[in-house]
């Protein structure tokens, strides 16, 4: 059983319940929703089915909302313009100003005038058309074409280096928040964060519509993190490492520095982190990938990310299933090379009861590894044991088990847990351990005269103590 979890992105490309299916028997342990795209009520059917496959034990899949955040953009073209390197040309400031002539652009960020500098670059169409300012006037930016480009309408500015003033839960977010909200949804990523506030005011959002449950991802995707990471961590749940837009907006040479350094400070922090984007982009038209992207893969899994995901390969390509299996038959070869080592990590926002709860989980980690028992078995009713438990990184497999859905589909983006859903938890521990043992034979991972570690809170004179077991299965 793999270790690192695999995010797939709904789309039209999953067009029947048993696609969903066949994902989820590939790997597949969270199905993102892309909200730059898909609409209410397509999504609302989607979920009732996972809903029900999740409820009647067919599947654990976690449901994921990604925002559309507030774009920068060009406008409306009529046709196709075309550039050659040198091209000198108007970016209009103001709308009402812009005249389409063959070579003009309009860009739709309001405080762009306030924002320029000359020798300033811009980026468009996500990087595939790079213009230097080399003139401020009051209503346009007179530009010069670093390259030669066929720019079409509505393409995706970038303005680097730049603190941008915008709000930054638009109102279109924050109707998709709320359906993630009404829908009981599991996590919300949060685009373009840029600072501890940006998360600050979901936070506050989320409070007013009660829907705090809500785990909060933040996608990194420009050049503020490197000074404000730490902050954004505090106040999230996890961290997306978005290479898209991230690696337009800072040098492409220091990218994998950056995605390895954000991997090891969420891990410090025990928070989850989530590597994103062109992991197997040849496989949206071919049935084979790069050998690149196996490379990326594997380098994802070594840094000890906890998930990796994919875009377009599963919302859109042409091979979405076979994207999957190479993802997940990667994620194993690498897994099967790891270095055993653990990793101490910090404890920031850790309370007594929590510092005490690491150091019994560190111990049970490292006595089945001494003692070469494959298993440990954690009894969670929230996921504080299992996120502390993968935050060591185990070499041995974590079964955490719970009576909480939302409890499963947090634990489905931690490294090396596999949650399960107990229906008839009981205060007995030891029927709650007798299912766990029924469940995890009937996954054929456990057999006769294996020994398994376990770990849970028991009641003692009022207060829940925590113990640890070595059993012998029969």
């Amino acid at each position: 059983m793999k270790k690192t979890k695999i995010i797939a992105t709904y789309g039209p490309a999953i067009k029947w319940e048993r696609d969903l299916l066949r994902l989820y028997d590939a790997g597949v342990n969270i199905i993102r929703f892309n909200f730059s795209h898909a609409q209410h009520e397509s999504v609302r059917e989607v979920l009732e089915i996972m809903r029900k496959n999740n409820r009647n034990g067919r599947t654990a899949l976690s449901m994921l909302l990604d925002t559309k955040w507030p774009e920068i953009r060009t406008w409306d073209l009529s046709d196709l313009q075309v550039y050659k390197k040198w091209d000198v040309f108007k970016f209009y400031i103001k709308k009402e100003d812009f005249v389409e002539d063959g070579s003009s652009l309009f860009c739709d960020y309001p405080h762009i005038w306030d924002d320029a500098f000359i020798d300033q670059i811009i980026d468009v169409d996500s990087w595939l058309f790079r213009i230097k300012v080399i003139e401020i006037h009051d209503n346009y930016l007179k530009v010069e074409a670093q390259n030669d480009a066929n720019i079409g309408s509505r393409r995706h500015v970038n303005l680097p280096w730049i603190r941008l003033k915008m709000p930054w839960i638009t109102e279109k977010d924050k109707q998709d928040i709320q359906f993630a909200v009404e829908e009981s949804m599991d996590f919300i990523a949060l685009s373009f964060v840029r600072n501890k506030e940006n998360i600050e005011e979901l936070l506050v959002y989320l409070k007013d519509l009660w829907g705090e449950h809500l785990k909060i991802i933040s996608k990194i995707e420009n050049q503020e993190w490197i000074e404000n990471l730490q902050d954004i961590i505090e106040v999230s749940d996890g961290i997306m490492v978005a290479r898209w837009d991230l690696g337009i907006e800072v040098a492409i040479e220091k990218l994998p520095t950056y995605q390895a350094n954000m991997i090891q400070e969420t891990l410090e922090a025990w928070k989850f982190s989530i590597v994103a984007t062109h992991m197997l982009e040849s496989m949206i038209d071919n049935p084979f990938p790069t050998r690149a992207e196996v490379s990326d893969i594997y380098n994802a899994v070594m840094q000890r990310s906890d998930c990796v995901m994919l875009s377009w390969e599963t919302a859109a390509g042409k091979y979405p299933l076979e994207s999957v299996k190479v993802m997940t038959a990667t994620i194993k070869e690498a897994e099967a090379n790891l270095i055993p080592i653990h990793r101490e990590f910090s404890d920031w926002w850790l309370t007594e009861r929590d510092k005490e709860k690491k150091t019994l989980i560190k111990s049970a980690i490292y006595a089945a590894e001494e003692l070469k028992v494959q298993w440990l078995f954690i009894f969670t009713k929230s996921w504080k044991l299992a996120r502390l438990a993968s935050s060591f990184r185990p070499n041995v497999s974590v079964f955490a088990f719970t009576m909480r859905l939302e409890s499963v589909a947090y634990m489905n983006t931690l490294y090396g847990v596999h949650p399960y859903m107990i229906n008839n938890w009981n205060e007995d521990f030891s029927l709650n351990r007798d299912t766990a043992i029924t469940i995890a034979k009937h996954e054929k991972v456990l057999k006769n005269w294996d020994k398994i570690i376990v770990v849970n809170d028991i009641e003692k004179d009022g207060e829940e103590v925590p113990v640890v077991e070595l059993i012998e299965i029969k």
